[in-house]
């Protein structure tokens, strides 16, 4: 794998050291969206006349710390990294190859069993079905290795997400620089845009963050924690205030700063609500009466340990949020990692991030080489 692969223009960007002080475990008062909003529940109350609907809430419950970057996580680069949280995933593919390939010569037997597996690892139809045409091609009745496979598999994966393994470009021209966080319950955007803030400050832009998630207290206070932690100056109201009155407000207050980005956090809300989604439809209305060309980026993160249903997700919010790009977190959580494949091979969206742990440095800019070759269990 060629270093110039591994220095994307993104990644060099945000190369420069993260102050130590970010890196300290949060305080007890700080918790990590991806424990809390887990549970999560859609609220199923209408609302009352004249007040936004109700979201998806979750009783506010003691926070807890977040763990470092090195808990649960191989020590060393962020490949090794990488490799250890897709772990899971990449078990699963690589014994079911193992299991397979046991046999002589490569036939039709091996190869519809190749295409199940990976098939149940969620990588889809057509990759699965890519990389059994591609085995067939050139080893068909030929005697084959189980590493072989493997790395058919990788070149396969690669192929796929190269074109989707694109940089979040911050457009100075636009000041600031607008850019929407969405997603359902628990798919962690409160603690993505910590960790984005904390690269984005590294990187030398100044950064204000907006509480638009104002149906939990939690998440409001959990965004404020985060700004002292990166020196982002947060707005945000009480809880309950209007979320799309509160997008108004932080656009006024980043333009009257010259802040070069304004992220705005906004509730999590399952795909399937349709006045929720309404509501996020109003969030973006409102931020264009601002600027109308905003906002710049909408970021719709998506936790991997849902799977299949992680299509739905991307079908609604790319309709109704005019979603730009892609976060994938909780890699290490889950055995369904592949599905970040078949998204990109069926909506081919700009994937920016991957989170494989709750760390400050286990969310890193997206590249192809690097997961095709931790999803199939190869080395650097």
């Amino acid at each position: 794998m060629s270093e110039e692969k591994k220095e994307g223009f993104f990644s060099r960007l945000l190369k420069t050291d993260i102050p130590e002080e970010l890196r300290k475990p949060k305080p007890a008062d700080a918790q990590s969206e991806e424990q809390h909003e887990e549970k999560a529940e859609p609220a199923a109350d209408s609302p009352a006349p004249g007040n936004p609907p109700a979201q998806p809430s979750a009783p506010d419950e003691p926070p807890q710390p977040e763990t470092t970057a090195s808990d649960g996580l191989a020590e060393g680069g962020w490949f090794q990294r990488l490799r250890s949280g897709l772990s899971k995933s990449s078990n699963a593919i690589t014994t079911g190859i193992t299991g397979i390939f046991t046999q002589a010569k490569l036939d039709d037997a091996t190869l519809e069993d190749l295409e199940d597996v990976l098939i149940q690892a969620d990588l889809g139809i057509e990759t699965a079905t890519a990389i059994s045409e591609a085995l067939a091609k050139d080893r068909y009745d030929k005697a084959i290795t189980d590493e072989e496979v493997r790395t058919v598999l990788a070149s396969e994966v690669e192929k796929v997400l190269a074109p989707v393994a694109l940089p979040l470009t911050i457009d100075t021209a636009h000041k600031p620089f607008v850019i929407l966080m969405v997603g359902v319950n628990g798919s962690g955007k409160t603690t993505t845009i910590g960790k984005l803030a904390a690269k984005f400050n590294a990187a030398g832009h100044s950064v204000m963050l907006a509480a638009g998630d104002t149906f939990r207290a939690a998440a409001i206070e959990q965004l404020k924690v985060w700004g002292e932690r990166t020196g982002s100056p947060v707005v945000a109201r009480d809880q309950g205030a209007d979320a799309a009155g509160l997008a108004f407000d932080a656009m006024m207050e980043a333009h009257a700063a010259g802040t070069d980005i304004l992220m705005i956090d906004t509730a999590g809300r399952l795909q399937n609500r349709v006045e929720l989604m309404a509501e996020l439809e109003k969030v973006v209305r409102v931020i264009r009466k601002q600027d109308a060309g905003a906002p710049h980026a909408v970021l719709l993160t998506l936790d991997a340990t849902t799977g299949q249903n992680a299509l739905s997700q991307v079908d609604v919010f790319r309709e109704k949020a005019g979603v730009t790009g892609l976060v994938m977190t909780k890699l290490d959580g889950t055995a369904r990692g592949g599905i970040l494949v078949a998204i990109a091979a069926r909506y081919g969206l700009p994937v920016h991030f991957i989170g494989v742990g709750e760390g400050i440095d286990d969310l890193e800019p997206f590249q192809a080489g690097d997961f095709a070759g931790a999803i199939a269990g190869l080395s650097a």
